[in-house]
């Protein structure tokens, strides 16, 4: 599973991104993550307002952060058959 979390390091940016990492590790599952931080790469994925995360290059979320709990059901229902 790829994930990349988008935004310019804003302070909600990188909440998502711990989040998202809590996420993992409390799931145990293994993933790359990383930051897109130039706003042309974010740009490319049509999303108006950060932070967004793209899994496997699919855009879940965009423009808010959510708890850990809702990452959880994001990333479950996103890593594919095992």
């Amino acid at each position: 599973m790829t994930i990349k979390v988008l935004g310019p390091g804003c302070m909600n940016c990188k909440t998502l991104y711990r989040r998202t990492e809590e996420a993992l590790h409390e799931l145990h599952l293994e993933a790359t993550i990383e930051k897109v931080e130039a706003y042309q790469d974010i740009a490319a994925y049509g999303i108006m307002k950060t932070p967004g995360l793209v899994i496997d290059d699919k855009v879940v979320v965009s423009g808010f952060v959510p708890p850990v709990e809702k990452l959880k059901e994001i990333l479950l229902a996103h890593r594919g058959p095992q």
